[in-house]
């Protein structure tokens, strides 16, 4: 049989005293769950980079990590073991440009006591009097780097969610412990949003700066909190700039593109129709697709055989 935990409380502990806010945004995303083009991390470590803040509350990651399953790291310094990288899940208090206060979950996600977990944060949610709690990661989809970077939104209401056609239908997929967070605190009665934004397939294994881009306006579209981009939009257009000079010139890459911009535009037109089911066509699927770009990003990386 699982544990059993007393109260909520039990997983956590507060760093100091609760700082008095109003109905604070509540910024979620942990390490662990699919993140195509680091898309969560960019964004995390951008505001962390950027702005000040400070730990309020500490999971219990002893309970909560199978160590075994993801080694921290250490460090051993010639007869000595020197130092050890402890993970930490924690909850930070940070203020946009404007002053405004908003919390921000971050760490390592759970891999056991998801349940113990997720009451967790509802109650320290319930505790901060948070107004809406917001979720983000990367996903991989068949989609060009040519077009603007879609977001798949989803909510505990549907007024929640920014109107526009969904890529998906019912499905089901392997769970996450944000996913049950947003589960969870629907059924405890409050708000919360999650934010999954399409990273081209061929791109997920890298850093993709514009994902992050898009990302952070959908962040502040949803919150109304201002947040520095200046960084992160550099870093989109220099990685922007690479991706356009290794497709330049060549002709199969170049129709690989031709190929996934002609399926978006044909999806996107479809949906602005209110209708899903776009026009029958012979191409090739985004699988096949995906290999043929990784072939072709893979001989750029090799040594030079002319």
């Amino acid at each position: 049989m699982g544990e059993t935990l007393l109260n909520p409380e039990d997983l956590y502990e507060l760093d100091g005293d609760l700082p008095t806010l109003t109905e604070p945004v509540l910024l979620h995303s942990l390490d662990g769950f699919v993140d195509a083009g680091s898309a969560g991390q960019l964004v995390r470590e951008h505001l962390l980079e950027g702005l000040e803040h400070r730990v309020i509350a500490r999971f219990d990651v002893d309970a909560l990590i199978d160590y075994r399953a993801r080694r921290p790291m250490m460090t051993f310094d010639r007869d000595h073991w020197a130092s050890y990288d402890a993970p930490e899940l924690v909850v930070r208090l940070l203020h946009d440009d404007v002053g405004t206060p908003f919390l921000l979950l971050s760490g390592p996600e759970p891999d056991r006591l998801w349940e113990g977990f997720t009451a967790s944060v509802v109650d320290l949610v319930k505790r901060l009097g948070v107004g809406l709690t917001l979720g983000f990661h990367g996903i991989p989809m068949g989609v060009p780097h040519t077009r603007p970077v879609g977001i798949t939104g989803h909510a505990t209401r549907p007024e929640l969610v920014a109107r526009g056609g969904s890529w998906f239908d019912k499905v089901q997929v392997p769970g996450s412990a944000s996913g049950l967070l947003e589960l969870r605190l629907g059924e405890a009665g409050h708000d919360a949003v999650g934010l999954a934004v399409h990273v081209p397939h061929y791109l997920s294994q890298s850093a993709y700066p514009a994902a992050a881009v898009a990302t952070l306006e959908a962040i502040m579209e949803a919150t109304g909190l201002v947040l520095p981009s200046e960084r992160l939009r550099e870093a989109a257009a220099r990685t922007d700039a690479e991706i356009a000079e290794q497709v330049a010139g060549n002709d199969e890459v170049e129709k690989v593109v031709q190929a996934l911009e002609q399926q978006y535009d044909a999806f996107a037109g479809a949906a602005e129709r209110e209708n899903l089911l776009a026009e029958s066509q012979d191409m090739p699927t985004a699988e096949e697709l995906g290999a043929q770009f990784e072939r072709f990003l893979a001989e750029q990386d090799g040594p030079d055989t002319t």
